[in-house]
Order: C-alpha cells, then structure tokens, then sequence
C-alpha cells in the first residue's frame, strides 16, 4: 500500500510539474481588428488551446501594421486579409509560406433612406454616387485590409480621393472595422465593413447593408508564419503548429461553427 500511495504521489508531482511548462507555451499572433471584433477569437483560440496547450495572444490591428509587427519580428505569426501583401511578405523574406484559410465578403453600409441611391449590386458605381451626393462617409484610414479594398474600389471607380475629398465630408479616422461603424452610425454615414464585424455590431442605429454580391467584394484571409531565419526567437515550432490546427478539418470545423442568428461569419477554404 505505502508503495501505491508513493506511486501515486510521484505521479501527481510529475502532473503538476508538467503542467506549468505546458501553460507556458504561447505565441503572439499579429491578426486584424476584424478577426478581433466579430467575436472569431473568442470562439476560435480556446479550443486551440485546449486541443494543443498553446496560448495565443493577439495583437489586433490593421493588416498593413500587423505585416509591420511581423517584419519586426514582433510576432509569430501573422493572421490577415490583403493578399497582395501578405505575398509581397512571403517574397521579401518576411514569412515562410501563406496559407489560405477563410474568406467572407465586404459589404457597403449605409443610412436606411440611402440619400445618395448607391443602393445596387456595383460596388463601384456606388461609390462613385456616394461622392457625387457628397454623402458622408467614413474611411478606416489604417492601412488595413479593408482600407486597402475600399481605396481599389476609388480607383475602379475612377476618381481621385485626393481631388474631390476635400469637397465632402470624408473623414479617415485611423481606427478599427468598430470603431468605423460606430462612427458611420453616430453620423449616418456610408463605410466599407467587412461582413464579420457586421453581424456582430450591436450598435447599428440607422444603418444597413446596400451593396453586397459584387465579386470585387470577396475578401479572403490567410496566415504565414514569420520567418524564423529573419528572426531566430520566433517561436516556429509552436506558430506552425497554431497554423496547420486553422487548416486541419478540426480548425476548418470550428471556423465554420461560428455563427451570428444562424449566419456563418467566415467560410473557411483552406487548400482551395
């Protein structure tokens, strides 16, 4: 018996040295506002975690200044949605390899009433209504994913924000998808919202969707692991393994579980 009960106590002591070392393992993933602010995180990281024994702190910005904490090797690993840079990070030497993992869409929110009539399937011809009724509109203005989409609509639209911004109340307010369209509500203005952050908005006022279905919409997200060869304290290891858990079936699962009054938030497509 005294030596079961010692077996047992070594046992218990192994556990529990064991387990601080497991609670330890963490990464820091640079993401943007909209993964932050639908509510994915909060849904997605726990069984992470729990699957795996690795934390993840986030640090949520837009997708031009997570690649920027990335290229500082501020992080482990970038999570982003502007696929152009997330290449040009992959070809300068920054990440190791991107990974699609999801998608949704963008969607032009505006007042009920749409004083401008950029009501429409045309994103472009939307927005080129929304400047001629020099309607209010609220710009993101951070160089994230969805700011670097909203000026590729400008362009297509073929105008000139430097030229005609001055005429109209358009105002680049440097902050997230959230704080965008509590800003358009406050001021019932039009903003370019991912559809993510949209569903989960409480505070929608007189807002609503008026453009959506337009391909130039389709907003896809992907995660790289930042070069460990830049940066030698990335946690490589522990970063790959938080990827290949968002592209396994399990991670593609729990993406595809997250939901808003039975309305999916993400649609994952890894390997597609």
């Amino acid at each position: 018996m005294d030596r079961l009960r010692r077996l047992l106590c070594l046992t218990l002591l192994a556990v529990l040295a064991a387990a601080p070392l497991r609670a330890a393992e963490s990464i820091t993933v640079a993401s943007t506002t909209s993964t932050e602010q639908s509510g994915l995180f909060g849904h997605l990281l726990p069984r992470f975690t729990e699957a795996t024994g690795i934390a993840v702190r986030v640090v949520a910005l837009g997708t031009g200044q997570a690649l920027d904490v990335g290229r500082r090797g501020d992080a482990d690993v970038v999570f982003v949605h502007d696929q152009a840079a997330e290449e040009a990070f992959v070809r300068d030497g920054f990440g190791v390899k991107r990974f699609p993992v999801m998608y949704n869409d963008f969607v032009v929110v505006g007042p009920k009433d749409d004083p401008a009539g950029a009501a429409g399937r045309d994103v472009a011809e939307a927005f080129r209504r929304i400047a001629a009724a020099k309607a209010p509109f609220i710009s993101r203005g951070d160089r994230s994913g969805t700011h670097a989409a909203e000026l590729r609509v400008w362009r297509e639209a073929g105008l000139d924000l430097g030229a005609v911004r001055g005429a109209w109340y358009y105002k680049e307010i440097g902050q997230g998808m959230g704080p965008a369209l509590n800003a358009a509500s406050a001021t019932n203005a039009y903003v370019l919202a991912d559809r993510g952050t949209w569903l989960a908005f409480k505070n929608r006022g007189d807002l609503k969707i008026l453009v959506e279905g337009d391909p130039r919409l389709f907003n896809q997200y992907g995660v790289i692991l930042v070069n460990p060869a830049r940066h030698p304290h990335v946690k490589a290891r522990e970063g790959q393994a938080f990827i290949d858990w968002l592209v396994s079936p399990a991670g593609q699962g729990v993406i595809a579980s997250y939901r808003i009054n039975g309305e999916p938030l993400f649609v994952p497509n890894a390997g597609q």
